[in-house]
Parts: C-alpha cells; sequence; structure tokens
C-alpha cells in the first residue's frame, strides 16, 4: 500500500488537491488513473480512504470517502540527538527511529561535535519518507538544533523521565533498569567525542539520570536507535 501525506488535511474535509510533489509522484511515477483508490495520513492520527477523480502532473484530485484515528503510542518519546560528523548517518538514525517510533527529535549540540550546523529542511523529507514507507499515522516532531546547555535548561519544568546516556566509567543504571512502560521519556545521545564530564555533571545536576546502553562502545547514530528499540520493545 503506498500512503500520501497532507498535514492540512481534517475530518471534516471530502476533497483533497495533493501538492506539486505528491501530484508528480502519484501522475508521473506511478501513473495512477482516475478512480485509483489512495490512503492518506496528516501526520495526527487519521488515516484517510480516497479516490482519485482528476490527475495532471501538477494537480491531482481525489475525493475522501472515509476516514479512521488511530491511537498513538502508549509513550512518548524524545531523543536528544547531537548530529553526527557524517550526515548520512544521522540521516539513517531519523529514518530508523521514525520507522520504530518516535515521537520528538532534537540535534543537540554539544562540546565534542564535530557538525554544529545542520540543514532541517532536509531532515523532515527523510522523517517524512520513513513515516510513508512505515505506514505510520503520527510525524515525528523535529526540533530545532539547540546547545547542550540550553537545551538542559529547557527540560527543567518537564516530567519526562530524563536520561543521559554516555560511556564514562562512572556509576549508571542499565537502561532497561529504568523502563517502565507507558511514560514519557526524555535519552540524550552524544556526539562521537561523547558528552564531556561537564556536560554530564550539568545534566545530573539538573536531574538527568545517567544510563548504559550495554558494555559495547556504540556509533553515536546506533546508540540513538538502541535506545529507540528499547523503550519500543518493553510495549510489545
Amino acid at each position: 500500500m503506498q500512503l500520501f501525506y497532507n498535514p492540512s488535511l481534517t475530518s471534516h474535509d471530502k476533497e483533497i488537491t495533493f501538492d506539486k510533489d505528491e501530484s508528480r509522484h502519484i501522475h508521473k511515477v506511478l501513473r495512477l488513473p482516475t478512480g485509483s483508490p489512495v490512503k492518506i495520513t496528516n501526520g495526527q492520527g487519521y488515516f484517510f480512504d480516497a479516490e482519485i477523480t482528476h490527475s495532471a502532473p501538477k494537480s491531482v484530485v481525489a475525493s475522501i470517502h472515509s476516514f479512521e484515528k488511530t491511537e498513538p503510542l502508549p509513550y512518548r518519546l524524545h531523543l536528544a540527538v547531537a548530529p553526527t560528523k557524517l550526515n548520512d548517518r544521522y540521516e539513517w538514525f531519523l529514518e530508523k527511529a521514525t520507522e520504530i517510533g518516535v515521537t520528538e527529535i532534537t540535534p543537540v549540540i554539544c562540546e565534542h561535535s564535530e557538525r554544529k550546523i545542520i540543514k532541517p529542511e532536509r531532515y523532515e523529507k527523510i522523517i517524512l519518507s520513513a513515516l510513508k514507507q512505515s505506514l505510520k499515522a503520527y510525524m515525528p516532531v523535529l526540533n530545532k538544533t539547540v546547545s547542550f546547555s540550553d537545551f538542559i535548561r529547557s527540560q527543567k519544568d518537564k516530567t519526562a523521565l530524563q536520561l543521559i546516556a554516555h560511556c564514562e566509567e562512572t556509576d549508571k543504571k542499565s537502561l532497561k533498569s529504568v523502563l517502565k512502560p507507558k511514560q514519557d521519556i526524555l535519552i540524550l545521545i552524544g556526539p562521537e567525542g561523547d558528552f564531556s564530564k561537564e556536560e554530564i555533571d550539568f545534566a545530573v545536576t539538573n536531574g538527568f539520570v545517567p544510563v548504559s546502553l550495554g558494555s559495547s562502545r556504540l556509533r553515536t547514530e546506533t546508540a540513538a536507535i538502541v535506545a529507540c528499540h528499547s523503550v519500543a520493545f518493553i510495549h510489545e
């Protein structure tokens, strides 16, 4: 099943006109003729069943026959992950985290970060593609890039379980030992050079719990996926 996306679609709409990119994909790539059934999500929990009533290279129109509201994940997972030196590794993380299940993603610039500039438009496209491929109804939120210290301060009054995964030889709990079903979770993952000692201390002082993801030393993007899957796994 091919899934299409339109964030402005509501349960009251009876018709949809796809934007230029989606219209081109439907008309020129998939070559779907008039009368073809299509499934659409607005990224806010709704699936819509529709039928193409007009097909042109720059404007495809479909009439909506029905819709259903799906339940969100039984947890909220916020992954705050430092951008990787090689951008394709971060894009891989965005894709896989969306497929597995994540609510919110924040790129965090740390003391040891080698990449400090990202292209959010590109990241949004990666997330959208993964959403459609994995047939998800909820679009993860991609937040603006923020410095480590500003991010920690911004979480001060939040109620989520706040965790920081790092490789320093200090007193840490295993991730699986602190996770509980149906809770809001925030997990911080550092850059290739890990968090600095000062960053770890600052996070802990502000209520973050240090955790270990296992005995292996993991790349940033791998650590983020391990954390994401660990949270999803306890809800299976």
